[in-house]
């Protein structure tokens, strides 16, 4: 089976890396096991995984946020 899909951004601007960087990040924020996470893109070790979830709290509760 073969999935295409159409992005409205340049494709050279990501990479795989890109991708399986938001999902750990994503699957941590709704909580996800470190676990499942780990299984689904092949880290050995949660101290691998943590090197690949960004912040993905950066813009909640921002403090410039504020005077928007």
């Amino acid at each position: 089976m073969t999935f295409t899909f159409t992005c409205p951004y340049n494709p050279t601007c990501f990479s795989g890396h890109s991708f399986k960087a938001g999902f750990a990040t994503s699957a941590t924020q709704v909580g996800v096991s470190s676990l499942k996470i780990r299984q689904q893109t092949g880290y050995a070790s949660d101290q691998m995984l943590a090197r690949y979830i960004r912040d993905g709290e950066l813009f909640v509760d921002n403090a410039a946020g504020t005077l928007l």
